[in-house]
């Protein structure tokens, strides 16, 4: 990897974790592109990557490119990439750029696609590039900001193990990484790929809570951040399940059951459960494919 050359298409939240993440593991040559001139100045600042407003020409140069763009600009940033990565009309054909060499050599000098756009099918990106680009989709989470990502990856039609294999390197430079037929990737995008947004909300609601009970909303902010971080450290490292850790803490006719017991008879599960198919729903609307 060290010696791969990567594009970063859109340079988000995401793209930013990734590349923080790969340089911290010394992993590769960066591109990144945007449509904002003053974004692309903050990565070069920041990290030393060279940047780009053209993708095209980004992506000419690399081994890998990244997706980082929103779902509903992904046909405009393909159709734009299409001259680059889908040069192969079908097997043992091209469309002259690699004529002499065959569909064999194609394979072995073409871009691999990583897109970790939500709801965007593989099928749906070779379709709109053309010929038979390897891809390989992956559904991160803003955690990867802080090194800890929970991502999942699947391979498209004409993608390799050893193409998931490097996807999962670039991955793991901010997070864990998992393995998954593409049918599973709305659950993950509905259970971590937005979880943390779930996460963020209860911390909110126990500030306000705390807040209304009387407490500093400075105090009431500490207090629930550390114990939402808390309890996730805890989780990881216990080994034990939630449904363990739960009934450790909560003694008969204590407090936390009593706090517990109007969760659940409100539908607490049910409302998470809800929640999380709205979430997978919405992505395969996004999929267009």
């Amino acid at each position: 990897m060290s010696e791969k050359t990567i594009a970063f298409i859109g340079a988000g939240n995401m793209a930013e974790a990734l590349i923080r993440g790969l340089i911290a593991a010394k992993t590769g040559h960066i591109i990144a592109t945007d449509v904002r001139p003053d974004r692309l100045e903050q990565l070069r600042k920041a990290y030393g990557v060279e940047t780009s407003t053209d993708n095209a020409v980004a992506a000419a140069k690399v081994d890998i490119i990244v997706l980082a763009v929103k779902p509903q600009q992904m046909s405009a940033v393909l159709a734009g990439l299409k001259s680059v990565v889908g040069r192969v009309t079908s097997r043992g054909e091209t469309d002259g750029s690699h004529a002499a060499s065959g569909d064999a050599a194609y394979k072995k000098s073409s871009p691999l696609i990583l897109s970790i756009a939500a709801g965007v099918t593989t099928s749906r990106i070779e379709r709109e590039l053309g010929g038979e680009p390897r891809v390989v989709r992956t559904m991160p989470n803003t955690p990867a900001l802080v090194g800890a990502s929970a991502a999942a990856i699947c391979k498209g039609r004409f993608a390799t193990d050893a193409d998931l294999d490097t996807a999962e390197t670039i991955l793991k430079a901010v997070g864990i990484v998992v393995r998954t037929d593409e049918q599973h990737l709305d659950a993950v995008t509905a259970l971590s790929g937005s979880g943390p947004a779930y996460i963020f909300y209860m911390a909110e609601a126990m500030i306000a809570a705390g807040i209304e009970a009387g407490l500093p909303a400075e105090v009431a902010k500490r207090l629930a951040v550390q114990t939402v971080f808390g309890a996730g450290a805890l989780l990881a490292a216990s080994g034990e399940s939630p449904e363990e850790l739960r009934k450790k803490v909560t003694s008969p006719g204590g407090t936390t059951e009593a706090a517990l017991k109007v969760k659940i008879e409100r539908g607490f599960a049910k409302i998470v459960a809800d929640a999380m198919h709205a979430a997978a729903r919405r992505s395969r609307e996004l999929s267009g494919g």
